[in-house]
């Protein structure tokens, strides 16, 4: 199995996405978006180049390629190819500025 690495950034998000999901679509739609964002996670993993690369100015973001969460399309991961997986550096609603967030 491919390895997964979420960087702090990307499980804060990620926390709160589910945090707000609760509040407002309910606990089954929280849990649901949870396993489908791993989900997401271990396909990404398996085929890293499936993202499409983002150009951003910052250069710690240089590489870094971009994927829609499944079954959740408005939230959009961010990610670099490592080897032997992928780090997971942002996860970012699609109504968010993610040039502005990323740089």
């Amino acid at each position: 199995m491919a390895r997964v690495i979420i960087r702090p950034k990307a499980r804060r998000e990620l926390q709160q996405v589910v945090a707000y999901l609760v509040e407002n679509a309910g606990l089954k739609v929280a849990r649901r978006f949870r396993q489908a964002a791993t989900e997401t996670f271990q396909e990404l993993a398996a085929m890293p180049a499936m993202g499409s690369p983002r150009k951003v100015r910052r250069p710690e973001f240089a590489g870094i390629r971009m994927w829609r969460a499944k079954h959740f399309e408005s939230y959009l991961i961010f990610y670099f190819p490592r080897q032997g997986g992928i780090a997971i550096e942002r996860v970012i609603h699609a109504k968010q500025d993610y040039q502005r967030v990323l740089g």
